[in-house]
């Protein structure tokens, strides 16, 4: 009877994986537009899961904050103002800024191989091919993410990856693809590797907050085209 209850616990924890990779993925994407209200019943026909598992990953993407419960009122996909979003993309093009420089002075041979064979799997992407879009997974998958932790600053690192994280890719996915910008980006990607390979802090800092910059005025420009 144990044994069965720790099978039925591990399983009920796969199945929650699964639900929140796929239910993240699709808030990322866009497949689930930023501020739209969704119900349970809705997401469990969805993804194919029963609501154990579903509530399970809910609470884990609230942690994210990329939904929002409400009494009584449901679950809405998180969103940022116009205004609070270029305000971080100003904050990220500074701080990543600096991190590109710190990681040109302290990153190791074999992480500098790891960027490089990271973005060698990054360019096989079909979407990115077609430059219809340039998906990266979380954590060691997402090409800032790595550069962050390159830098080899704790306090640095900390406010990098915070609760604005994953949000944050949700919109550098989604307005990327809407601005036809994903061959461009990765190619930015590569000279600020190119950059951090050479030891070069000057320029590895100022071509990651060009890249930002750049990442900034396609909001800007995407928030005028749809007034």
């Amino acid at each position: 009877m144990f044994n069965l209850e720790i099978d039925n616990i591990k399983a009920s924890r796969t199945a929650a994986d699964r639900v929140f990779s796929a239910l993240q993925d699709a808030i990322v994407r866009g497949d689930i537009p930023p501020g739209s209200r969704v119900g349970e019943t809705e997401l469990a026909e969805r993804f194919g899961t029963s609501r154990g598992p579903l509530r399970e990953a809910l609470r884990r993407l609230e942690s994210r904050r990329l939904v929002e419960r409400t009494p009584h009122v449901g679950i809405r996909i998180a969103s940022l103002c116009h205004e609070a979003l270029i305000q971080i993309y100003y904050v990220r093009e500074a701080l990543e800024g600096m991190a590109a420089r710190l990681a040109a002075v302290h990153m190791s041979p074999e992480e500098i191989d790891g960027l490089r064979n990271l973005l060698a799997a990054h360019e096989q992407d079909e979407a990115l091919k077609a430059d219809m879009a340039y998906f990266q997974q979380e954590g060691d998958l997402d090409f800032h993410y790595r550069v962050i932790q390159g830098s080899h600053n704790t306090a640095l690192t900390e406010l990098l990856i915070g609760e604005l994280y994953h949000r944050i890719r949700m919109y550098r996915y989604q307005i990327s693809a809407s601005a036809k910008r994903p061959q461009k980006a990765f190619g930015e990607h590569q000279r600020i590797v190119e950059a951090i390979e050479a030891h070069d802090g000057d320029l590895a800092e100022m071509l990651m907050r060009r890249h930002i910059s750049s990442a900034r005025q396609n909001i800007e420009q995407h928030q005028r085209d749809n007034l």
